[in-house]
């Protein structure tokens, strides 16, 4: 809702600053926000006399106000820098006695306020405004609690303003209840701080010298003092407890013994150094030795006898390739055999790039899983194996919601149509819980090696947290040295220690080489036109009538079917059959589509039918049930039963799901191949039984002779390229 004061804020941020002074102009609509904020402040670096203005509140802002106004208050100030004030406390929702430039004793009063929500009315006495609050008066942050936070919470934030915020580098943070990267930091500090650590020596990030001071302030019960208070701080953010207190008693140790239980530390009950550490910091005590390891180094003999001596159990190796720069990231020949007759087990990790939100969406989970599958099968992972895929970079919890939750929708129902596989996934806390909250996922292997990662600061571990990742080292010497990082070992999942034979077919389908793209198209278009089906239009339908309905050309259809290459060529692989099979039907029926297909679906979506066919491939509701309980029953792929109930459901995924209605179309060319008693499609598929399994996708009879004829010639000219690119 509108507020007059803070639209007068922005008429005076306005009226005296503006373009001409600070660079900028707010829209005066009563709203507050950050634009209001960065204004102030360019307001306040004009009046110190900064000529390069910046949104940021920083060193050189702060030690010109240190300078030239170290205490502003009821003595001479100029009229404006009052009137920045008195903006920025009606932005933030105190009385600033109006916008006068008048610091009287309602401004007063207001500064006050502020410092006591804040916590430092004793670090500042007095009605006076520090330098420090100024700089946490021009923020949006909030110092009461909003949100559903905690109370707790909030008054730990401001018993740590109250005692550090006199320091050079600890700055006001809000109290709204709510931990954030500001709180682990100023956690830290004020370790740092207690230690002893002089200014400019803290720096608020956790090393070797803080975790080498803590060794000095082991807690035990019946412990007092502010070192109690900061441990029982670390434990309430943590929700481990909900008592922030200056005495340890048998109900922290008890709530310690819990927390180090769940996170693999030794069970003491006491807070010692690598306890503290892994109530501060994702990553905890580095020194710690791990039980597994991941890297992109090959397990050699040798190798793998540095890492048994080391205590490692279970190695984490990647199934795909990782490109030219890490030539053994993927697992190479025979490395699960050193890796097995070793004494070790192995955990499998996907990863392409998985490295920005644009890499993930539900196509591309679906891609994951069949080409983890693949690999996985490749290597010889056996049945039940958890596969890990990635999320490798700081995903934020709204990217988590639009690209990382439906990434792995995808993942997991593949993996579980079309394998025995478990799906694992690698990232941040936040990122890990979530998708497994989702039920995506069955245990996360942390990436909290990454402490400064939004989705590890806040946030503990996954429940179902299998490994943690924590440091990279280098261990061993000569032919048995390997560059690890060190994974702490839950239990959730041992690896594998034995493995199958790897399956290497040869002559599967590969990617699609763009490279052939227009001879491709050109061929289809020749053969298409020699069988009476022009580029657009045809089957007497009327042309415009045809495109406004949603008609599409033969160049659309084969472009949409290019464009869904990398799910026809899984299909093929993991069901071991021609994907030019699967193309042919579909780019056909995205061809012939036409208003009689509209009319049908308009119907059943309607209500006034109960099944059309539809979709890509043009496929009846029934015949996807039927085809898809064949290849359930015959342990083709996985899944429950479908019945004549699921039928709306089904229909409504034929419809709107051209993955599910692909797959689905692959399914179908084995069941068709059952209904007419010819073996089951693969690689090595005669014309004639190709011919007729075409002409089963459009029924029996005439014409699905005439079908079946028409289709082969399409194959034709389709696995022509295929086989082209494949063998190249």
């Amino acid at each position: 809702m509108a507020d007059e004061m803070v639209r007068s804020a922005q008429r005076f941020v306005n009226s005296v600053y503006g373009e001409a002074k600070i660079g900028m102009k707010v829209e005066e609509n009563g709203l507050t926000g950050w634009p209001l904020m960065y204004a102030l402040t360019r307001a306040l670096q004009y009046e110190l006399g900064i000529t390069e203005l910046s949104n940021n509140f920083g060193p050189t802002t702060l030690s010109r106000l240190q300078t030239k106004w170290p205490s502003i208050g009821f003595r001479d100030t100029p009229a404006n820098v009052t009137m920045i004030i008195q903006s920025a406390l009606y932005a933030k929702g105190y009385d600033g006695s109006g916008i006068n430039g008048i610091y009287d004793d309602r401004t007063a009063d207001a500064v006050t306020l502020l410092m006591e929500r804040m916590g430092v009315a004793d670090a500042f006495p007095g009605s006076d405004l520090a330098p420090k609050v100024f700089k946490a008066l021009l923020t949006m942050d909030a110092y009461v609690v909003v949100n559903n936070g905690s109370d707790t919470v909030r008054d730990i934030q401001q018993w740590l303003n109250g005692r550090y915020a006199k320091r050079r580098d600890f700055f006001i943070m809000p109290c709204d209840g709510h931990y954030s990267r500001n709180v682990a930091t100023a956690m830290i500090y004020a370790v740092q701080y207690e230690l002893g650590m002089a200014d400019g020596v803290a720096t608020g990030w956790f090393g070797p010298g803080t975790l080498a001071g803590l060794k000095g302030h082991e807690l035990v019960v019946g412990s007092t003092g502010d070192w109690v208070r900061l441990f029982s701080a670390a434990l309430c953010f943590t929700k481990r407890s909900t008592t922030f207190t200056a005495t340890y008693d048998p109900s922290m140790a008890d709530a310690v013994r819990a927390f180090q239980r769940f996170v693999a530390l030794p069970v003491t009950g006491t807070a010692g150094a690598s306890t503290w550490a892994s109530l501060l910091v994702s990553y905890g005590d580095q020194t710690r030795k791990g039980a597994a390891c991941d890297g992109v180094t090959r397990i050699t003999s040798a190798r793998a006898r540095t890492l048994k001596s080391e205590g490692v159990e279970i190695v984490g190796r990647y199934l795909n390739p990782g490109g030219s720069e890490l030539p053994e990231k993927q697992i190479q020949p025979d490395e699960l055999h050193f890796i097995a007759t070793n004494g070790l087990s192995c955990f499998p990790i996907y990863q392409t790039w998985n490295r920005a939100a644009d890499d993930f969406s539900y196509d591309a989970g679906v891609h994951a899983a069949l080409a983890a599958i693949d690999w996985a099968k490749f290597h010889g992972f056996k049945d039940g194996t958890t596969i890990y895929f990635a999320v490798d970079y700081d995903a934020v919890d709204w990217e988590v919601t639009k690209y990382i939750i439906p990434h792995f929708r995808g993942v997991h129902g593949m993996i579980a149509e079309n394998s025995s596989y478990k799906v694992g996934i690698y990232g941040a806390r936040n990122v890990c819980q979530r998708v497994s909250d989702q039920g995506y996922a069955i245990t996360s292997f942390v990436s909290d090696m990454s402490a400064g990662f939004s989705g590890n600061i806040g946030y503990p571990l996954p429940r179902n947290w299998a490994f943690d990742q924590i440091v990279t080292k280098t261990i061993g010497s000569g032919d048995g040295q390997i560059e690890i990082d060190v994974d702490i070992v839950s239990g959730r999942d041992r690896g594998q220690n034995s493995f199958d034979s790897g399956l290497y077919p040869s002559g599967l389908d590969t990617d699609f080489d763009s490279s052939y793209h227009d001879a491709a198209l050109r061929d289809v278009q020749s053969y298409l036109e020699s069988i009476g089906v022009p580029e657009t239009g045809g089957d007497n339908w009327n042309d415009n009538d045809w495109a406004t309905i949603g008609g599409i050309s033969t160049t659309e259809a084969f472009d949409a079917v290019i464009s869904m290459d990398w799910l026809f060529t899984d299909l093929a692989r993991i069901l071991r059959l021609r994907k030019a099979l699967v193309q042919a039907p579909v780019l056909w029926e995205l061809r012939k589509w036409n208003p009689l297909d509209k009319f049908a679906d308009d119907e059943v979506k309607d209500g006034d039918r109960d099944d059309s066919s539809t979709g890509w491939g043009q496929i009846f509701a029934w015949v996807a049930i039927e085809a898809r309980n064949y290849c359930i029953d015959k342990d083709i792929i996985n899944g429950d039963r479908l019945t004549d109930d699921d039928k709306a459901s089904v229909w409504q995924s034929l419809n709107e799901d051209p993955t599910y209605n692909i797959s689905t179309a692959a399914y179908l060319t084995i069941y068709n191949a059952h209904q007419i008693s010819v073996p089951r499609p693969g690689l090595d598929t005669s014309d004639g039984d190709t011919q007729a399994i075409l002409a089963r996708y459009n029924g029996t009879g005439e014409g699905a002779e005439k079908y079946g004829g028409e289709l082969i010639g399409l194959y034709r000219v389709l696995e022509q390229y295929n086989r082209t690119i494949r063998t190249s």
